[in-house]
């Protein structure tokens, strides 16, 4: 890792929601955050969470030094394809582990909506 970059993890018990165009396409409870130098938090969703049949692999890949090798997929929503919206890391570089699997939406394309859990003290 660059001097300076960091990448960490973490579980949460924040609700997710994701829509697009209103219609909701993933909903969490059990998301892994993703913090890295000069990136807003991201918000990696398990792949059971998401709802799969509504999208389609793309030949796309990226790589990023911090972790790893990423795969996009494409949103068919009712025929209308919205491409690349969301991406995963299946194997990531260490220390990005917890994302495995995971799978992330571009936020500037997608309505996401984020409420934080209630700590055990305040509940």
């Amino acid at each position: 890792m660059s001097s300076g970059h960091t990448v960490s993890t973490r579980p949460s018990d924040d609700h997710v929601e994701v829509a697009v165009k209103g219609v909701v396409v993933a909903t969490s409870d059990r998301p892994v955050l993703l913090d890295e130098t000069g990136i807003p938090t991201r918000y990696y969703l398990p792949r059971d969470d998401v709802r799969m049949e509504l999208f389609r692999p793309t030949t796309f890949r990226t790589h990023c030094p911090f972790k790893g090798d990423a795969s996009y997929w494409s949103l068919d929503l009712d025929g209308e394809i919205i491409d690349g919206i969301v991406w995963s890391y299946e194997t990531p570089l260490p220390g990005a582990g917890e994302i495995t699997g995971h799978l992330c939406f571009y936020p500037d394309r997608v309505d996401l909506s984020v409420t934080p859990s209630t700590p055990a003290s305040e509940a």
